[in-house]
């Protein structure tokens, strides 16, 4: 049988034979390699009744376990496990000592907690445009600094970093704290060095869909021992623990308040069997976005993200770029009608202008500035006078939003076939061939 050109093959949504039809799998990389390594260690955690991470009848010590391997893994001197990526970035905020009166530099392109977190520290959040990298631009960071920015929280998004060295460095020669966010860059690395290895403090999320899970989870990095002491009091009760995990109310270096944002040992329990399949989840994504991607690279009208280190991505999107926000559209359409798309109610294949809150103009509470109290707080307090005049509509930040509306983004799943890989690389090449031609 002759094999028709893709040139001359009809589009499936156009009423041709889809490339494929059976989904691809859930974008959930952690989540497709818990097994009997994660039910072992709750298991144990279970068998000796102790899930709180201080102290307890016989307690495993999981979380403990999490921090010391973090910390080898990523050369730091401290870690710390909390209650999840929103809650490590507030703490974290908290203990640069950030509010009212200050400012703190974030991308546009990131996800609601990071907003959330710098309001309810009653500081005002500032955009930064974004570049190819869809992380932060540094140059556009480096003008928005000024006298009330405390802090920049950089965010590693969608697998990789960005500009981080550069960011760093610029941040730390005009005196301001940098808050890494690695919630979505677990694994990663630039240049050797881990996601992570930056900032004056690095966050990381083990929610359902990151690079590891515990279903809900955080942890904090940092090497700074009086930065440490403050996080771990704030994501307690707001005091110092003694080494055999009593609050101790009557040290007056700390005595504040608390979150309440402990990680327990059911969680530490899993995270544990998780850092041990890291690398092969990371390196599964990894594998199979390139292999697509240098299948794909040369295509007329198909660009691709900036990738700063390849080797270091950790590979769970792949994020395309077309020459319009129209031809994108219709790209995508017509890739998801080859079958490229997971099950129902995933984002396997998606306009990146789809995905939510991950774009500032998407998230009403920052565009109408609202807030949790009756009173405005933090947009109405008389220290944060100058945020006034600061608008977070669309618009705002020129390049973020034309990237958000030519760009596509494909989920890349832990556990793709050989098969998997083939069928996107073929229904690519395919929709191209018509769409792009």
């Amino acid at each position: 049988m002759t094999k028709v050109k893709e040139s001359e093959a009809v589009l499936a949504i156009n009423g041709g034979e889809p490339v494929r039809k059976a989904p691809l799998p859930w974008e959930l990389p952690g989540a497709h390699w818990i097994a009997d390594e994660e039910l072992d260690l709750v298991s144990k955690v279970v068998k000796a009744q102790s899930p709180f991470r201080f102290y307890g009848l016989d307690s495993q010590q999981m979380v403990a376990k999490v921090e010391e391997t973090f910390t080898k893994r990523w050369n730091r001197k401290h870690a710390l496990g909390v209650s999840s990526g929103t809650a490590a970035l507030r703490i974290a905020l908290a203990a640069f000592n950030v509010g009212p009166g200050d400012e703190v530099l974030l991308p546009g392109y990131m996800w609601v907690s990071c907003i959330g977190a710098i309001v309810l520290q009653g500081a005002i959040p500032k955009l930064v445009d974004i570049d190819e990298t869809f992380c932060m631009d540094p140059d556009d960071m480096a003008a928005k600094i000024g006298p009330k920015t405390k802090a920049v929280l950089v965010v590693n998004m969608s697998g990789a970093p960005g500009h981080i060295e550069k960011i760093t460095k610029i941040a730390h020669e005009k005196g301001v704290k940098v808050l890494e966010d690695c919630a979505q860059a677990c694994g990663s690395s630039q240049n050797g060095k881990p996601a992570g290895s930056h900032g004056d403090i690095a966050i990381f999320s083990f929610q359902l869909n990151k690079n590891i899970t515990s279903g809900e989870g955080g942890l904090i990095l940092c090497d700074d021992d009086t930065l440490y002491k403050r996080c771990v009091a704030i994501h307690d009760l707001g005091y110092a623990r003694s080494n055999e995990g009593r609050l101790m109310p009557n040290d007056e270096n700390f005595q504040m308040w608390g979150f309440g944002c402990r990680l327990n040992e059911l969680a530490g329990a899993m995270l544990l069997a998780q850092l041990g399949k890291l690398d092969k989840i990371t390196g599964a994504m990894r594998t199979a976005k390139w292999k697509i991607r240098r299948a794909l690279e040369g295509t007329p009208g198909l660009e691709f993200r900036n990738i700063i280190d390849p080797d270091g991505d950790s590979g769970p999107f792949l994020i395309t770029m077309y020459p319009s926000k129209e031809k994108c559209l219709e790209f995508t359409k017509a890739l998801q009608a080859e079958g490229i798309k997971g099950p129902e109610g995933s984002l396997t294949c998606i306009p990146m202008s789809d995905w939510g809150m991950h774009w500032y103009y998407n998230n009403p509470s920052l565009v109408k500035k609202r807030s949790i109290s009756a009173d405005g707080f933090p947009w109405t307090h008389p220290s944060n006078e100058f945020g006034k005049s600061i608008s977070y509509e669309k618009g705002t930040l020129p390049k973020c939003d034309e990237l958000a509306e030519r760009s596509a983004m494909l989920a890349i799943a832990s556990t793709l076939s050989d098969k998997d890989v083939e069928d996107i690389i073929a229904a690519f090449k395919k929709v191209a061939a018509q769409v792009l031609a």
